[in-house]
C-alpha cells in the first residue's frame, strides 16, 4: 500500500518547511567597466595636456577675488536680472498678445517674435550700439531730447539688446504654459463673472507656472553667460574686466580660466534656485514632493548607520 505525501510537510509534529531563500546572482555588466576606464583615460589625457601648458595656475586665485573682477561680477548679476526681468514681462505681454482674437495685436506679436528670434543677439546688440550712425540725436518730444550718443550707452546698449530677444522667446515660453491649461478653467470663471484679466491673473498664470519655471530657469542661466557677448559694446562686466586684467597682467589665458571659473560657481548657484523654485510649484501635480539636496545627504547618511545597506 501506498502513500501520498505531501513535499511540503514535514516529519510528523513539525511545521511545513517555508521556500528556500532564493539566491539572486547579480549580471555583470562588463561594458560599463570597459567604458569607465575609457572615461577615465581621456579625462587623464586631457589633464596631461594642459599639464604640460605653460599655464600659470597661481594667477587665478590670486586675481579670483580682485576688485576688477568683483565689480564685472556685480555688473554681470544686475544685467541679467534686468534683462530677464524686461523678457519675462515683455514675454507675457506678447503671450497674451499672440493668444488674442485681435488680429492685429496677435500679427504684431508674431512679428516681434519672428524677427527677434530670427536675427542673432549679437547682430542686435551691435545694431543698437551703431545707431547713432544713423540718428544723431534722440527727440521724445517735451520729454527728452539729447544726443543719441549720449542716450545709448553701453549699459543701456546691453540691457535693450538681451531683454527685447529674451522677450521673444519667453514668449514662446509663457504661450505654452497658458496653453497647458485647460479650457474649462477659463469658461468656468467666465461663468462665475470674472474678467478675463481676472481670469489670467487668478486662475490661469498660477497653473502655467509649473510649466513655465522650468524653461525660464533655463533662460536665466542662458542669460547669465549670453551677458559675455556685451563686451563688444565695451560694458565692463566679468568677461571684459578680466580681459583687461590678462592683457596688464600677460596672463591672457589664465584670466579665462577664471571668468570661466565665475560664470560655472554662479550658474550652479542659480541652478539651485531653480531646483527649489520647481520644487514650489510642483505642490498639488504630484502626490510626494522630490527631496531636497539636504534631504537626500541627510537619507545617505542614516542609510550608512543601519545594517545590510539601511534595510530594518
Amino acid at each position: 500500500m501506498t502513500v501520498d505525501t505531501d513535499k511540503t510537510t514535514g516529519p510528523a509534529g513539525t511545521p511545513p518547511a517555508g521556500p528556500e531563500a532564493i539566491k539572486a546572482i547579480p549580471v555583470r555588466h562588463y561594458g560599463r567597466y570597459v567604458s569607465a576606464v575609457i572615461a577615465l583615460a581621456l579625462l587623464g589625457g586631457v589633464v596631461y595636456a594642459f599639464s604640460q601648458g605653460k599655464i600659470e595656475w597661481d594667477a587665478i586665485p590670486n586675481y579670483f577675488f580682485d576688485d576688477r573682477i568683483l565689480d564685472g561680477v556685480g555688473k554681470t548679476l544686475l544685467l541679467t536680472v534686468l534683462a530677464m526681468a524686461i523678457g519675462i514681462v515683455g514675454g507675457i505681454l506678447l503671450a497674451v498678445m499672440r493668444l488674442s482674437k485681435n488680429p492685429v495685436t496677435s500679427s504684431i506679436a508674431w512679428f516681434y517674435i519672428w524677427f527677434f528670434r530670427g536675427t542673432p543677439v549679437l547682430v542686435q546688440l551691435i545694431v543698437w550700439f551703431n545707431l547713432g550712425l544713423v540718428f544723431e540725436y534722440i527727440n521724445l518730444g517735451p520729454f527728452y531730447k539729447d544726443e543719441w550718443s549720449d542716450f545709448m550707452t553701453p549699459f543701456l546698449t546691453a540691457l535693450l539688446g538681451l531683454g527685447l530677444n529674451e522677450a521673444a522667446y519667453m514668449a514662446e515660453i509663457c504661450r505654452a504654459g497658458l496653453l497647458s491649461v485647460d479650457e474649462g478653467q477659463t469658461e468656468a470663471s467666465h461663468a462665475l463673472g470674472m474678467s478675463h484679466a481676472k481670469t489670467l491673473r487668478r486662475i490661469v498664470i498660477p497653473q502655467a507656472m509649473r510649466v513655465i519655471v522650468p524653461p525660464t530657469g533655463n533662460e536665466v542661466i542662458n542669460m547669465l553667460k549670453t551677458t559675455s557677448l556685451v563686451s563688444v559694446v565695451q560694458y565692463p562686466e566679468l568677461l571684459r574686466a578680466a580681459q583687461d586684467i590678462g592683457q596688464t597682467s600677460g596672463a591672457p589665458a589664465e584670466m579665462l580660466f577664471l571668468a570661466a571659473a565665475w560664470y560655472l560657481l554662479l550658474t550652479s548657484v542659480f541652478s539651485v534656485g531653480q531646483y527649489y523654485l520647481e520644487r514650489y510649484y510642483a505642490k498639488g501635480s504630484t502626490r510626494q514632493l522630490p527631496p531636497t539636496p539636504l534631504q537626500k545627504i541627510k537619507a545617505n547618511l542614516l542609510s550608512l548607520g543601519r545594517p545590510n545597506g539601511g534595510t530594518a
